[in-house]
Protein backbone atom coordinates (compact mmCIF):
# COMPACT_ATOMS: atom_id res chain seq x y z
CA UNK A 1 0.00 0.00 0.00
CA UNK A 2 1.54 3.32 -1.03
CA UNK A 3 1.86 5.82 1.92
CA UNK A 4 0.68 9.32 0.71
CA UNK A 5 2.90 11.71 0.25
CA UNK A 6 1.77 14.38 3.07
CA UNK A 7 -1.47 15.96 3.97
CA UNK A 8 -2.84 18.06 1.12
CA UNK A 9 -4.25 20.69 3.76
CA UNK A 10 -0.07 20.94 4.15
CA UNK A 11 0.54 21.36 1.02
CA UNK A 12 -1.28 23.91 0.33
CA UNK A 13 -0.49 25.88 3.65
CA UNK A 14 3.11 25.12 2.23
CA UNK A 15 2.43 26.67 -1.12
CA UNK A 16 0.72 29.84 0.18
CA UNK A 17 3.57 30.48 2.33
CA UNK A 18 5.41 34.19 1.77
CA UNK A 19 1.98 35.01 -0.57
CA UNK A 20 0.21 38.35 0.04
CA UNK A 21 -3.07 38.39 1.87
CA UNK A 22 -6.13 40.26 0.56
CA UNK A 23 -6.75 41.92 3.86
CA UNK A 24 -2.88 43.14 4.27
CA UNK A 25 -5.09 46.67 4.20
CA UNK A 26 -7.56 46.16 6.16
CA UNK A 27 -7.72 48.31 9.66
CA UNK A 28 -9.31 47.17 13.01
CA UNK A 29 -12.59 48.98 13.52
CA UNK A 30 -12.47 52.14 16.31
CA UNK A 31 -13.77 50.55 19.23
CA UNK A 32 -16.75 52.32 20.62
CA UNK A 33 -16.76 54.51 24.24
CA UNK A 34 -18.88 51.00 25.66
CA UNK A 35 -16.53 48.60 24.01
CA UNK A 36 -13.91 50.42 25.68
CA UNK A 37 -15.12 50.64 29.14
CA UNK A 38 -16.09 46.94 28.78
CA UNK A 39 -12.80 45.98 28.25
CA UNK A 40 -11.45 48.24 30.84
CA UNK A 41 -13.67 46.97 33.27
CA UNK A 42 -12.80 43.50 32.34
CA UNK A 43 -9.07 43.93 33.24
CA UNK A 44 -10.05 45.44 36.62
CA UNK A 45 -9.24 43.16 39.29
CA UNK A 46 -10.33 45.34 42.55
CA UNK A 47 -13.56 43.88 44.59
CA UNK A 48 -15.48 46.79 44.52
CA UNK A 49 -15.63 47.40 40.52
CA UNK A 50 -19.14 48.30 39.09
CA UNK A 51 -20.02 48.36 35.91
CA UNK A 52 -22.90 50.87 35.08
CA UNK A 53 -22.75 51.40 31.26
CA UNK A 54 -24.61 48.10 30.09
CA UNK A 55 -27.77 48.59 27.89
CA UNK A 56 -29.68 45.43 29.76
CA UNK A 57 -31.95 45.87 32.33
CA UNK A 58 -30.77 44.21 35.45
CA UNK A 59 -32.75 42.87 38.27
CA UNK A 60 -32.28 43.56 42.25
CA UNK A 61 -29.71 40.54 42.09
CA UNK A 62 -27.50 41.71 39.23
CA UNK A 63 -28.97 39.69 36.62
CA UNK A 64 -30.79 40.07 33.56
CA UNK A 65 -34.16 40.73 34.00
CA UNK A 66 -36.28 37.74 32.90
CA UNK A 67 -40.36 37.24 32.96
CA UNK A 68 -42.02 34.56 34.59
CA UNK A 69 -44.48 34.91 32.52
CA UNK A 70 -42.86 34.61 29.26
CA UNK A 71 -40.29 31.66 30.64
CA UNK A 72 -44.48 29.84 30.41
CA UNK A 73 -45.60 30.94 27.53
CA UNK A 74 -41.88 29.58 25.80
CA UNK A 75 -42.52 25.88 27.84
CA UNK A 76 -46.11 26.22 25.88
CA UNK A 77 -44.86 27.16 22.38
CA UNK A 78 -42.03 24.10 22.66
CA UNK A 79 -45.39 21.55 22.91
CA UNK A 80 -47.19 22.73 20.66
CA UNK A 81 -45.98 21.58 16.87
CA UNK A 82 -48.17 23.86 14.63
CA UNK A 83 -45.66 26.63 15.18
CA UNK A 84 -42.73 24.98 13.64
CA UNK A 85 -44.65 24.76 10.19
CA UNK A 86 -45.68 28.39 10.06
CA UNK A 87 -43.45 29.97 7.36
CA UNK A 88 -42.79 34.01 8.19
CA UNK A 89 -43.54 36.18 6.01
CA UNK A 90 -40.26 38.28 4.87
CA UNK A 91 -41.97 41.41 6.75
CA UNK A 92 -42.27 38.91 9.87
CA UNK A 93 -45.29 37.55 11.93
CA UNK A 94 -48.42 39.17 11.44
CA UNK A 95 -49.79 38.72 14.65
CA UNK A 96 -46.87 40.27 16.11
CA UNK A 97 -46.71 43.02 13.71
CA UNK A 98 -50.82 43.49 14.40
CA UNK A 99 -50.03 44.39 18.61
CA UNK A 100 -46.61 46.42 18.01
CA UNK A 101 -48.67 48.70 15.62
CA UNK A 102 -51.68 49.37 18.56
CA UNK A 103 -48.78 49.73 21.65
CA UNK A 104 -47.14 52.74 19.08
CA UNK A 105 -50.12 54.53 17.65
CA UNK A 106 -53.11 53.54 19.90
CA UNK A 107 -55.98 51.02 19.60
CA UNK A 108 -58.55 53.31 18.62
CA UNK A 109 -56.02 55.17 16.17
CA UNK A 110 -57.67 56.59 13.07
CA UNK A 111 -54.60 55.67 11.36
CA UNK A 112 -55.40 52.21 11.96
CA UNK A 113 -58.99 52.62 10.88
CA UNK A 114 -57.78 54.33 7.46
CA UNK A 115 -55.14 51.36 6.92
CA UNK A 116 -52.21 53.80 6.81
CA UNK A 117 -50.25 52.08 9.15
CA UNK A 118 -47.53 49.38 8.03
CA UNK A 119 -45.62 47.38 10.70
CA UNK A 120 -42.44 45.51 10.10
CA UNK A 121 -41.03 43.15 12.02
CA UNK A 122 -36.90 43.25 12.43
CA UNK A 123 -34.23 41.76 13.79
CA UNK A 124 -33.82 43.81 16.67
CA UNK A 125 -34.01 47.77 17.60
CA UNK A 126 -30.61 48.14 15.39
CA UNK A 127 -32.24 46.44 12.21
CA UNK A 128 -35.34 48.40 12.69
CA UNK A 129 -33.11 51.70 12.30
CA UNK A 130 -31.22 50.31 9.19
CA UNK A 131 -34.37 49.10 7.58
CA UNK A 132 -35.59 53.09 8.25
CA UNK A 133 -32.38 54.52 6.70
CA UNK A 134 -32.67 52.27 3.64
CA UNK A 135 -36.13 53.83 3.11
CA UNK A 136 -35.36 57.14 3.53
CA UNK A 137 -32.28 56.78 1.06
CA UNK A 138 -34.34 54.98 -1.41
CA UNK A 139 -37.66 56.47 -1.55
CA UNK A 140 -38.04 59.78 0.39
CA UNK A 141 -36.54 62.38 -2.40
CA UNK A 142 -37.65 60.31 -5.29
CA UNK A 143 -35.79 63.07 -7.81
CA UNK A 144 -32.65 62.27 -6.26
CA UNK A 145 -30.37 59.92 -4.16
CA UNK A 146 -31.63 61.11 -0.74
CA UNK A 147 -28.57 61.28 1.92
CA UNK A 148 -29.54 63.86 4.20
CA UNK A 149 -29.90 66.09 6.32
CA UNK A 150 -30.65 63.92 8.99
CA UNK A 151 -30.17 65.50 12.95
CA UNK A 152 -29.55 63.71 15.71
CA UNK A 153 -29.87 64.47 19.15
CA UNK A 154 -26.39 65.54 21.29
CA UNK A 155 -25.99 63.25 22.75
CA UNK A 156 -27.15 60.28 21.45
CA UNK A 157 -26.48 56.50 21.16
CA UNK A 158 -23.40 56.78 19.10
CA UNK A 159 -24.83 53.31 17.33
CA UNK A 160 -27.65 55.68 15.55
CA UNK A 161 -25.02 57.47 13.33
CA UNK A 162 -22.73 54.45 12.14
CA UNK A 163 -26.60 52.71 10.91
CA UNK A 164 -27.23 55.83 9.10
CA UNK A 165 -23.86 56.10 7.62
CA UNK A 166 -23.63 52.58 7.28
CA UNK A 167 -27.02 53.54 4.49
CA UNK A 168 -25.19 55.70 2.62
CA UNK A 169 -26.87 58.60 4.55
CA UNK A 170 -23.95 61.25 4.97
CA UNK A 171 -25.44 64.50 5.49
CA UNK A 172 -25.74 64.08 9.50
CA UNK A 173 -25.98 66.63 12.14
CA UNK A 174 -26.76 67.16 15.37
CA UNK A 175 -29.50 69.15 17.72
CA UNK A 176 -28.49 70.35 21.29
CA UNK A 177 -30.49 68.06 23.24
CA UNK A 178 -29.15 67.93 26.94
CA UNK A 179 -27.62 70.77 29.05
CA UNK A 180 -25.51 70.60 31.88
CA UNK A 181 -26.31 73.58 33.46
CA UNK A 182 -30.44 72.89 34.06
CA UNK A 183 -29.60 68.79 34.11
CA UNK A 184 -31.93 68.05 31.63
CA UNK A 185 -33.43 68.94 28.13
CA UNK A 186 -33.36 72.43 26.92
CA UNK A 187 -35.86 73.08 24.54
CA UNK A 188 -34.48 76.56 23.73
CA UNK A 189 -31.59 74.89 22.19
CA UNK A 190 -33.31 72.11 20.51
CA UNK A 191 -35.82 74.52 18.90
CA UNK A 192 -33.47 77.26 18.01
CA UNK A 193 -31.41 73.92 15.64
CA UNK A 194 -33.94 72.43 14.57
CA UNK A 195 -35.34 75.65 12.98
CA UNK A 196 -32.04 76.25 10.91
CA UNK A 197 -32.68 72.91 9.77
CA UNK A 198 -33.51 73.05 6.04
CA UNK A 199 -36.74 72.06 4.95
CA UNK A 200 -37.84 68.19 4.19
CA UNK A 201 -34.90 67.20 7.08
CA UNK A 202 -35.12 64.35 8.96
CA UNK A 203 -34.99 64.47 12.90
CA UNK A 204 -34.60 61.75 15.22
CA UNK A 205 -36.08 62.19 18.17
CA UNK A 206 -36.63 59.98 21.48
CA UNK A 207 -40.46 59.52 22.59
CA UNK A 208 -39.60 58.01 25.50
CA UNK A 209 -36.30 56.35 27.62
CA UNK A 210 -34.25 58.62 26.08
CA UNK A 211 -30.38 56.82 25.24
CA UNK A 212 -28.73 57.75 27.04
CA UNK A 213 -29.59 60.43 29.79
CA UNK A 214 -33.05 58.88 30.29
CA UNK A 215 -34.08 62.75 30.22
CA UNK A 216 -37.50 62.77 27.83
CA UNK A 217 -39.90 65.40 25.99
CA UNK A 218 -43.09 66.71 28.33
CA UNK A 219 -46.46 66.54 26.58
CA UNK A 220 -45.96 70.42 26.44
CA UNK A 221 -42.51 70.45 24.80
CA UNK A 222 -43.96 67.59 22.28
CA UNK A 223 -46.59 69.56 21.71
CA UNK A 224 -44.25 72.81 20.85
CA UNK A 225 -41.72 70.71 18.62
CA UNK A 226 -44.53 69.62 16.50
CA UNK A 227 -45.95 72.71 15.55
CA UNK A 228 -42.15 73.34 14.20
CA UNK A 229 -41.90 69.79 12.89
CA UNK A 230 -44.98 70.53 10.83
CA UNK A 231 -44.02 74.07 9.80
CA UNK A 232 -40.90 72.64 8.69
CA UNK A 233 -41.77 69.82 7.10
CA UNK A 234 -39.56 67.62 9.08
CA UNK A 235 -39.48 64.13 8.70
CA UNK A 236 -39.84 62.53 11.91
CA UNK A 237 -38.29 59.28 13.14
CA UNK A 238 -39.31 58.62 16.72
CA UNK A 239 -37.96 55.97 19.07
CA UNK A 240 -38.88 53.47 21.67
CA UNK A 241 -35.89 51.44 22.68
CA UNK A 242 -37.47 50.20 25.93
CA UNK A 243 -41.32 50.24 26.04
CA UNK A 244 -42.71 50.26 28.88
CA UNK A 245 -39.93 51.08 30.87
CA UNK A 246 -40.50 54.25 31.85
CA UNK A 247 -43.72 54.50 33.17
CA UNK A 248 -45.32 50.39 33.55
CA UNK A 249 -47.70 51.46 30.52
CA UNK A 250 -46.53 50.55 26.94
CA UNK A 251 -49.24 53.27 25.64
CA UNK A 252 -48.22 56.01 27.68
CA UNK A 253 -44.32 55.50 26.92
CA UNK A 254 -45.91 55.76 23.22
CA UNK A 255 -47.97 58.76 23.93
CA UNK A 256 -45.51 60.95 21.46
CA UNK A 257 -46.16 58.87 18.68
CA UNK A 258 -49.61 58.84 19.13
CA UNK A 259 -49.88 62.42 18.89
CA UNK A 260 -47.94 62.82 15.95
CA UNK A 261 -49.98 60.48 14.05
CA UNK A 262 -53.16 62.25 15.53
CA UNK A 263 -51.91 65.20 13.78
CA UNK A 264 -51.98 63.54 10.53
CA UNK A 265 -47.73 63.54 10.42
CA UNK A 266 -45.98 61.24 8.57
CA UNK A 267 -43.59 59.40 10.83
CA UNK A 268 -41.49 56.11 11.13
CA UNK A 269 -41.15 55.21 14.85
CA UNK A 270 -38.74 52.46 15.53
CA UNK A 271 -39.47 49.62 18.58
CA UNK A 272 -37.88 47.25 20.46
CA UNK A 273 -39.38 44.96 22.78
CA UNK A 274 -36.34 42.51 23.85
CA UNK A 275 -35.73 44.83 27.19
CA UNK A 276 -39.40 44.89 28.44
CA UNK A 277 -39.64 40.96 27.79
CA UNK A 278 -36.61 40.02 28.80
CA UNK A 279 -35.57 38.70 25.25
CA UNK A 280 -31.93 39.95 25.03
CA UNK A 281 -31.03 36.94 23.07
CA UNK A 282 -33.98 37.32 20.64
CA UNK A 283 -33.60 40.53 19.18
CA UNK A 284 -37.28 41.60 18.66
CA UNK A 285 -37.26 45.14 16.86
CA UNK A 286 -40.32 46.82 14.99
CA UNK A 287 -40.77 49.58 12.43
CA UNK A 288 -43.86 51.73 11.91
CA UNK A 289 -44.25 53.57 8.80
CA UNK A 290 -47.46 55.69 8.75
CA UNK A 291 -47.79 57.89 5.21
CA UNK A 292 -51.23 60.49 5.09
CA UNK A 293 -53.39 57.84 2.96
CA UNK A 294 -53.52 53.79 2.63
CA UNK A 295 -53.13 54.37 -1.43
CA UNK A 296 -49.33 54.87 -0.53
CA UNK A 297 -49.32 52.05 1.46
CA UNK A 298 -48.56 49.11 -1.13
CA UNK A 299 -45.61 51.29 -2.66
CA UNK A 300 -43.88 51.54 0.80
CA UNK A 301 -44.83 47.78 1.76
CA UNK A 302 -43.05 46.45 -1.37
CA UNK A 303 -40.39 48.84 -1.07
CA UNK A 304 -39.86 47.53 2.23
CA UNK A 305 -40.12 43.40 1.48
CA UNK A 306 -37.50 44.37 -1.30
CA UNK A 307 -35.24 45.65 1.40
CA UNK A 308 -35.91 43.24 4.17
CA UNK A 309 -34.63 40.73 1.66
CA UNK A 310 -31.34 42.06 0.83
CA UNK A 311 -30.46 43.02 4.50
CA UNK A 312 -32.00 39.69 6.19
CA UNK A 313 -34.21 36.16 5.68
CA UNK A 314 -37.52 36.36 7.14
CA UNK A 315 -36.70 37.33 11.07
CA UNK A 316 -36.54 34.60 14.08
CA UNK A 317 -40.44 33.94 15.45
CA UNK A 318 -39.73 33.14 18.87
CA UNK A 319 -39.69 36.80 20.33
CA UNK A 320 -42.38 38.03 18.22
CA UNK A 321 -44.87 35.23 19.12
CA UNK A 322 -43.67 35.76 22.96
CA UNK A 323 -44.57 39.16 22.39
CA UNK A 324 -47.93 39.03 20.39
CA UNK A 325 -49.26 36.04 23.20
CA UNK A 326 -49.02 38.65 25.29
CA UNK A 327 -50.03 41.17 23.78
CA UNK A 328 -53.25 39.52 22.66
CA UNK A 329 -54.23 38.07 25.71
CA UNK A 330 -55.78 40.37 28.37
CA UNK A 331 -55.07 38.36 31.62
CA UNK A 332 -50.79 38.24 29.80
CA UNK A 333 -51.03 41.31 29.30
CA UNK A 334 -52.36 41.97 32.86
CA UNK A 335 -49.36 39.59 34.21
CA UNK A 336 -46.75 41.52 31.67
CA UNK A 337 -47.48 44.64 33.20
CA UNK A 338 -47.58 43.71 36.54
CA UNK A 339 -44.00 42.27 36.37
CA UNK A 340 -42.76 45.14 33.81
CA UNK A 341 -43.87 47.55 36.32
CA UNK A 342 -42.16 45.92 39.44
CA UNK A 343 -39.05 46.91 37.14
CA UNK A 344 -40.14 50.07 36.79
CA UNK A 345 -40.56 50.98 40.66
CA UNK A 346 -37.43 49.39 41.55
CA UNK A 347 -35.91 51.96 39.16
CA UNK A 348 -37.58 54.52 40.56
CA UNK A 349 -36.34 53.90 44.02
CA UNK A 350 -33.09 53.16 43.26
CA UNK A 351 -33.24 56.86 41.69
CA UNK A 352 -34.79 58.23 44.97
CA UNK A 353 -32.42 56.46 47.30
CA UNK A 354 -29.22 57.33 45.71
CA UNK A 355 -30.32 61.10 45.68
CA UNK A 356 -31.03 61.28 49.12
CA UNK A 357 -27.42 59.14 49.45
CA UNK A 358 -25.72 62.07 47.76
CA UNK A 359 -27.29 64.94 49.52
CA UNK A 360 -27.20 63.56 53.41
CA UNK A 361 -23.35 63.15 51.91
CA UNK A 362 -23.60 66.77 51.68
CA UNK A 363 -22.60 66.52 47.14
CA UNK A 364 -22.22 69.68 45.90
CA UNK A 365 -25.16 70.48 43.41
CA UNK A 366 -28.81 69.33 42.95
CA UNK A 367 -29.46 65.90 42.17
CA UNK A 368 -33.51 66.91 41.82
CA UNK A 369 -32.99 65.40 38.05
CA UNK A 370 -32.11 61.60 38.98
CA UNK A 371 -36.41 61.34 39.89
CA UNK A 372 -37.30 63.56 36.80
CA UNK A 373 -35.42 61.45 34.59
CA UNK A 374 -37.06 58.23 33.34
CA UNK A 375 -36.76 54.85 32.76
CA UNK A 376 -33.30 52.82 32.48
CA UNK A 377 -30.98 55.71 32.22
CA UNK A 378 -29.73 58.57 34.01
CA UNK A 379 -27.38 61.35 33.05
CA UNK A 380 -24.99 62.62 36.43
CA UNK A 381 -24.07 65.46 34.26
CA UNK A 382 -19.92 65.01 34.31
CA UNK A 383 -16.81 66.57 32.82
CA UNK A 384 -14.54 64.01 30.90
CA UNK A 385 -11.99 64.19 33.86
CA UNK A 386 -14.58 63.62 36.60
CA UNK A 387 -15.58 59.89 33.93
CA UNK A 388 -11.75 58.85 34.36
CA UNK A 389 -11.77 59.74 38.36
CA UNK A 390 -14.76 57.51 38.82
CA UNK A 391 -13.14 54.54 36.96
CA UNK A 392 -9.44 54.84 37.77
CA UNK A 393 -9.80 55.85 41.33
CA UNK A 394 -12.83 54.28 42.41
CA UNK A 395 -13.52 51.28 39.52
CA UNK A 396 -16.97 52.45 38.82
CA UNK A 397 -17.41 52.88 34.91
CA UNK A 398 -20.05 55.35 33.26
CA UNK A 399 -20.20 56.83 30.13
CA UNK A 400 -19.40 59.95 28.41
CA UNK A 401 -21.08 62.92 30.67
CA UNK A 402 -21.66 60.87 33.72
CA UNK A 403 -24.76 58.42 32.36
CA UNK A 404 -25.74 55.04 33.31
CA UNK A 405 -27.90 52.73 33.52
CA UNK A 406 -29.75 52.70 36.67
CA UNK A 407 -31.00 49.30 36.44
CA UNK A 408 -28.01 48.67 37.30
CA UNK A 409 -27.67 49.80 40.40
CA UNK A 410 -28.83 47.83 43.54
CA UNK A 411 -28.56 47.22 47.17
CA UNK A 412 -25.21 45.79 47.36
CA UNK A 413 -23.30 48.58 45.26
CA UNK A 414 -25.72 52.01 45.76
CA UNK A 415 -23.75 52.96 49.01
CA UNK A 416 -20.33 52.90 47.32
CA UNK A 417 -21.57 54.46 43.94
CA UNK A 418 -23.09 57.42 45.90
CA UNK A 419 -19.37 57.77 47.87
CA UNK A 420 -17.80 57.37 44.90
CA UNK A 421 -19.69 60.37 43.34
CA UNK A 422 -19.20 62.39 46.26
CA UNK A 423 -15.43 61.57 46.16
CA UNK A 424 -15.40 62.67 42.66
CA UNK A 425 -17.17 65.96 43.00
CA UNK A 426 -15.22 67.05 46.25
CA UNK A 427 -11.49 65.91 45.31
CA UNK A 428 -9.41 68.53 43.45
CA UNK A 429 -7.86 66.61 40.99
CA UNK A 430 -10.24 66.04 38.40
CA UNK A 431 -11.63 69.47 38.45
Amino acid sequence: MNRPEGNPDEKGLDQNKGTTSVFRNTQAADLSAESRLLSAFRKDTHACRVYLAGRECLNEDGGIFHLGLVQKIKQQMSRDPTLSLQHPSVLGLSEFNRRANEVAVGRSSTALVENRVLGIQTPGFTGAVRLAAELLKSWYDATRAWDGPLYLSSPCDDMLCDIFQAAGIRDIRRFRYWSDEQCGVCLENLLEDLEEAPEASVIVLSASGHYPTGADLSQDQWRIITQLAVRRKLFPVLLLPTPPLCSGDPWRDAWPVQYCVSLGMELFCVQSFSHSFGLHGEAVGHLLCVPKSSSLLRAVRSQAEKLAQTLWAPPCTTGAHVVAAVLSNPAHLAEWRLEVTQAVERCMLVREVLRERLRLLGTPGNWDHLTQQRGLYCCLGMNGQQVDFLAKQRHVYVLPGGCLNISAINGRNLDYIAESIYQCLTTRTPH
